[in-house]
């Protein structure tokens, strides 16, 4: 599925690099019922070294315990993309209420906001078949291409997983690339892929 969601009244959702961070932290840890407490503290050590720090233990239980297999994503000032496998009957709509609903506090709490802070309910568009599935990718990945500063550097965003497709992956089994880079020969073919696509993103 690829699952969409705004702002309310489009407004930004992500105000600045913590935010990103926060957000990044529920996508990649909360695939699975297990909970975490101090989630500032891997946040923390992402900001300063670039790692969330996470055990591999607890890394090991949330992939046998999953919702839904992450495939990709982009964040974007004020929505997101991602792409997802449901791994259980009622997975994403698991998920996604804790993805969504923690960080809505979270984001309430740092900026002084009541509210909602998201425009309705997100939305899911089944992906039917491996073509769209690697179409949808490259439309994700191209997104950041709406920012003039990253137009033509959309690999190297950080708020994506572009990069996790050209370069090392970063989150090992926390996103599954496997579902899209098996078409391909390399990340480079992939790269290429998606400069080539014709997938462009609406504002």
């Amino acid at each position: 599925y690829h699952l969409i969601g705004r702002g309310n009244n489009k407004r930004d959702i992500f105000l600045d690099d913590s935010d990103y961070v926060r957000f990044l932290f529920g996508l990649l840890y909360l695939q699975s019922p297990i909970g975490f407490q101090q989630i500032s503290r891997y946040t923390s050590s992402f900001t300063k070294r670039g790692v969330f720090e996470v055990e591999k233990e607890v890394v090991d239980d949330i992939v046998r315990q999953r919702y839904v297999r992450l495939v990709n994503f982009s964040l974007m000032p004020n929505h997101f993309h991602l792409t997802v496998f449901e791994k259980e009957a009622g997975g994403i709509a698991r998920y996604m209420q804790r993805l969504l609903n923690g960080f809505t506090k979270y984001h309430n709490t740092k900026h002084e906001e009541v509210g909602h802070l998201f425009q309705g309910p997100y939305k899911a568009r089944h992906v039917e078949d491996d073509g769209y599935l690697t179409y949808v990718s490259a439309y994700i990945h191209r997104n950041s291409s709406e920012i003039a500063r990253w137009n033509g550097k959309e690999h190297a965003y950080p708020w994506s997983s572009f990069q996790d497709y050209v370069r090392t992956n970063r989150w090992g089994d926390l996103l599954d690339r496997d579902a899209i880079l098996s078409s391909f020969e390399s990340g480079d073919g992939y790269h290429e892929f998606v400069n080539n696509s014709g997938a462009k993103p609406k504002t």
